[in-house]
This record gives structure tokens, sequence and C-alpha cells, in this order.
């Protein structure tokens, strides 16, 4: 019996003790990964019905690719880029083909705590939302502009220069002065 299954975005065709390059899966080598992502299913020249159908795989080891290097150059502009890449593999041997899906297996489990942790944090982000909604800007400018807006104005400029409280003094005090301008005044030129 074989099977044509998914994983890491490409498609193998596997038979009971078969081994098999994919890409990185999480897990340690002797761990067992079932593979539920099964395409077809057949046992000599018959198709088989990929219901609720699963492979058994045992990991054999991690393992990285040999390495590729990535370099970019650009023509008379002194530009030259030379970056190395070493993809995460993992080598699978294939135990069983036909099992039933059944209980939270090991492939399975990182989908669901994923699903599960996603909801619970799309859940936490209306929360800060509605505890936070922001004010409406004023009208700028025109005639649409509040006419208590250039009254706000000259408040915020009296306040600011009123004198400072005593934990504010000593914040103060503890700030240099600001440097005066040493620049020369403009000449008049119409006189």
């Amino acid at each position: 019996m074989f099977a044509i299954v998914r994983t890491g975005g490409k498609q193998y065709r596997v038979a009971a003790g078969d081994k098999i390059v994919v890409e990185k899966l999480a897990g340690a080598a002797g761990d067992t990964v079932t593979l539920s992502d099964v395409l077809f299913a057949g046992d000599g020249g018959e198709s088989k019905s990929t219901d609720g159908l699963t492979v058994s795989a045992e990991i054999v080891a991690q393992a990285k690719a040999d390495k590729v290097t990535v370099f970019k150059k650009k023509r008379r502009h002194n530009y030259r880029r030379k970056r190395g890449h070493r993809q995460q593999l993992t080598i699978l041997r294939i135990v069983a083909i036909g099992g039933k899906q059944s209980g939270a297996k090991k492939a399975d489990k990182a989908d669901k705590a994923e699903a599960a942790s996603a909801p619970a944090a799309e859940a936490a982000k209306p929360a800060k939302k509605a505890a936070a909604p922001k004010p409406e800007a004023p009208a700028k400018g025109g005639a649409e502009a509040a006419p208590d807006a250039h009254v706000e104005a000259p408040l915020k400029a009296a306040a600011t220069k009123a004198a400072p409280s005593k934990a504010e003094g000593a914040a103060a005090a503890e700030k240099p002065a600001k440097k005066a301008s040493t620049k020369k005044p403009a000449a008049d030129k119409g006189a």
C-alpha cells in the first residue's frame, strides 16, 4: 500500500518502511509523528478512500541540508552581498499507513495549541481597544474650526508660563538652562 502525503508544502509518495527527508518537524529523534494530510492512497492498481486516513512515521534524525550560497551583484555599482543558507530538515521512517485518526497526535498538538491560543489572543485585543478609546480630533482651520479652539490656545500658553510646583521645580533645577542665542539680529533693510 502507498500514500501521497503533504508536509512542509511538498508532496511525498510513501510506503511502509520508506525513509523520506522533509522540512523540519518538531520533535526529537525516536519520536513518533502522525501525518494526517493524506491526499491519495492506493493498493496495487486500486485507489482507497482517504477519509480519516493517517500515516505514522518515526523521526530518525534532525539534520541540515548542504549550504546554499546566495550572491547578489550589481555591475559597476560596487554592490556585492554574499549570504549562506542551510535548510533544516527532518528524516522520517514511515512506520505504517492506514491508521484511522484518533486522539491527539504529536504533529496535530502544535496546530491545536496555536488554534487555541489564537482565539485567546484575539479576545484580548478587543479588550485593549475598549479600554482606551481615542478622543476625536477637532476640525482643522477654516470655517469648520470650532470657535473654542482659539480660546484654548492662550490658556495653554499661560499655563506653561505659570510657576512650576515644588516637585516640578526640583526637576527643572536638574535640567541645564538653555543657552542664549549667539546669532546677530538682522539689519533693517528699509531704514
